[in-house]
This record gives structure tokens, sequence and C-alpha cells, in this order.
């Protein structure tokens, strides 16, 4: 048994806490209690345990009036009553360790693989703000991935936070994990916020797979549980990404999604009694997500770096609405799926067209930024005459351009679902040939 586990047990006895402050429930309604005798004691987002006869009640505080506390529960309210104690509770001591490495945990830090799990040394802030920005470095280098699609069209580099638009079922788990196994990092964080039970066992096991969690650590919150912890999951996550970070470590973050963290705030912020007006969510949302956000990015000159990519869920690839507006607004690029791509057969079901990648040129030579600019064309030519083509009203020799952009047209959506383990030089390479009369 090494020092630092000793270290680690030590510490966490030391911060015991023997006695706690009692108070009484005063009111219930529906998730919520309000609670008496803890007003001048307790704080904004303090947890606190209801208890009912057999039964213990978690919950956190989310609105404080004068001589009240308001208390969104995570569990059911049956048989708990009027003027049962609620004791106050020391808040989460949240500490991640490089023992953290492979394991999976929920938002509080407790694991969920079944395996004991000792806390670190060191608290991790969950609403820490993000590096001075006079004190960040530029983004960095070009990452490799084994995907030929961000290996060119769109690439990413060191520090960069990207968001990824698809709806449900057209690969978003899968690209994911592709992602995770195979880009250049130091470690992968990943927040799996209000994922299917079953779903969370099937990534782990058949999609990230034991080579994929060798180097990760997965912090997650399933959908069935409350909306405080949903909401955390994705805190915690960062939390564990800038301990890390701060260690001198390239960290490549993966919160999915922030929708559901976006609902899980949602949630909490009309249970504490803030009105809705963001087709309904509430305002605090927008500085909420910009907070999350910046904290991912380019360290400064005596940290790591946290590449981040966010998920966002968009019913019926409605780019418009508030989270996908918002985050678009935030980010340095954004990759969008399409369900018609995924229907044909080809993944990742990437829309590259509207899809854009804020590290270019930057982030590639000139005769490669060329390249990419002359693929695009022939993928924006023959989108637009796609109708034509598909009714076989359109006249081979029309066009020189749509003549041009059938001609490469299937050799293109072959080479976007390229997964393999060749570098971007290659890639541009195998670009190069799919599209032959490209002069650098």
């Amino acid at each position: 048994m090494n020092n630092t586990f000793l270290d680690n047990v030590a510490h966490a006895i030391q911060t015991l806490t023997p006695t706690h402050p009692i108070g009484r429930i005063s009111e219930i309604s529906g998730s919520s209690v309000q609670v008496s005798g803890l007003s001048q004691l307790a704080g904004l987002g303090d947890p606190i345990s209801i208890l009912s006869g057999e039964r213990r009640v978690n919950g956190e505080i989310i609105r404080m009036t004068n001589g009240k506390v308001h208390v969104l529960v995570e569990d059911d309210l049956e048989g708990v009553k009027l003027g049962d104690r609620v004791q106050l509770n020391q808040p989460v001591r949240f500490a991640p360790d490089d023992s953290w490495i492979g394991r999976v945990v929920d938002p509080d830090g407790h694991p969920l693989d079944g395996l004991p799990l000792v806390q670190g040394t060191q608290i991790a802030s969950l609403r820490r703000g993000p590096p001075p920005a006079h004190a960040r470095r530029q983004m960095g280098k070009r990452l490799e991935t084994s995907l030929a699609v961000f290996n060119t069209f769109l690439p990413l580099v060191r520090g960069q936070r990207i968001g990824l638009f698809a709806g449900s079922g057209v690969g978003k788990s899968t690209l994911i994990a592709d992602l995770a196994k195979s880009i250049s990092a130091d470690l992968i964080v990943i927040a799996l916020i209000g994922e299917r039970g079953r779903e969370l066992v099937h990534f782990l096991e058949n999609v990230l797979g034991p080579e994929g969690m060798k180097r990760a650590i997965v912090v997650a919150a399933t959908s069935d549980r409350a909306p405080q912890l949903r909401y955390r999951c994705a805190l915690s996550a960062m939390a564990v990404a800038e301990h890390f970070r701060d260690k001198g470590m390239h960290v490549v973050l993966f919160a999915d999604s922030v929708t559901r963290f976006c609902e899980a705030h949602r949630e909490i912020a009309v249970a504490a009694g803030e009105p809705t007006s963001l087709r309904g969510f509430p305002t605090s949302m927008v500085p909420i997500v910009a907070n999350l956000c910046e904290r991912a990015g380019p360290g400064t000159e005596t940290s790591g770096d946290i590449t981040a990519i966010f998920s966002v869920l968009v019913a019926g690839s409605d780019m418009e609405e508030p989270i996908a507006d918002i985050l678009r607004g935030i980010l340095d690029g954004h990759v969008v799926m399409d369900r018609e791509i995924a229907e044909k057969g080809r993944f990742p079901a990437i829309d590259v067209l509207r899809s854009v990648s804020r590290s270019l040129p930057a982030a590639a030579e000139r005769h490669e930024n060329a390249l990419i600019a002359r693929a695009r064309e022939h993928m924006s030519n023959y989108k637009n005459a796609e109708l034509m083509i598909q009714a076989g009203l359109y006249v081979k020799g029309s066009d020189k351009k749509v003549d041009e952009a059938i001609e490469y047209h299937e050799g293109l959506e072959t080479y976007l679902a390229v997964r393999d383990n060749r570098g971007a030089s290659q890639h541009f390479d195998a670009l190069n040939r799919t599209i032959p009369n490209i002069t650098a």
C-alpha cells in the first residue's frame, strides 16, 4: 500500500464532521420542502438529509428566504411528514485523484463500478471560474485522430472547444467513443449527463471498451437521477479535467450532453421560482453555459490544456433553438451530424458543409487549405444540383463544375467515412488522390 493512498485515507478521516445542525420540515410541495431552523447556518447549494423514520432522503438547498430554506430532494417524499428532522450536511468533498483513472464515478465522487474509491487530498471546486483571459495561451497544434474528416476538413487543435450537434440515433455516442479512443491526449474525461442506465453500461463495455477506459475517467448521472445530480455531472467532470490540467496534462473532455445539463438547470431554476423566457429556459442559462465552456480551453503558462467536445441534442436539426444558438456563439467550431446522411449508411454522419472548425486556416498548411476549399466546392456544387441529379433532369456537359462534382461525389462520400490509424498528412494525401485535379 503506497504512501499516497494512506495520505488520502488519513485526510478523509481528519475531515469527518461529528455533529450536524438540525432543522424541521415546515412545508411539503411536490419534490421540494421548506425547512425552518437552518436559515442562519446553511448556504445556497448545501446538501441536506431528511430523517423520516427509517428513511433518509437527500437533497440540496436551492432557495433561501427569511427564516426558511427551500430544498429540492433527490428521491420521492413518500412517508415524509411535517416536523421531520432535516440534517444540514457538510459540502460534498469532491477531490479527484490519479487512482480515478479507469474508473466510473457519480457527480459526488462516489464509485459506480462497485469498487472502492479514495478521494484525493485537494478539493476541487465545482463552480470554479475560468483561467484569466489575459494569461491564457493560444490554441495549440493539430491533434491526430483516426477519423479522416477530423484530420482534414474539421481539424481539432489542442485547447479548442467544439460543439457536436446531433439528433438522437445518428451515431453521436459512437463518434464520441471513436474520438476518445484515438485522439492524442494524456487523459480523457467523459461526462455522461442524463444517459439511460442501459446505454451507460453499453457505452462503457461495448462502445468505449477496456482499451478506451485505460486512460479515461467517466462521470455519470443517469436519466433517473435528480436534476441537481444531472446538473452537477457536467460541473464535476469539468472539475476533474481542471485538476489534471493544473498538473500540466493535456485533457480532452467530452460532455454528453449540454442539452441535458441545461434541462436539469431548468428544472432546478423553476423549482426555485425563476421564470422562464428563452423557449421555456430561464435567462440564467446563458451565463451558466458560457462559464462551463470558458472553463475549458488553453491553460496558462504553468498548466496544461483542456480540449473540449460538447454534444448538443437538436430536435429536427434545428440549429436555431436556444442551446444550439448560444453554443455556436461561444465555441471554437461546430460539427453537425445529419439524420439523412446516417440513413444513407455513411458514418460518421457529419454534414461537412454545415460544420466549421475555427482552428482553420491556421491549423493547416497552405496547400492543405487549398485542398479543403476545393473539396468543399465539389460538395457544395453537388448539393445545389442534387435534386436535379436524382430526378434524372441534369444533362452531362451542362455545367463543368457540376460534372466534376458528380465525378468525385462517390469518392468523397467514401473518404468521409474513413477510420484508420493514418495521420493527418496521410489523410490529406488520400484526399488529394480522391480529387486528383487539384493544383497545390
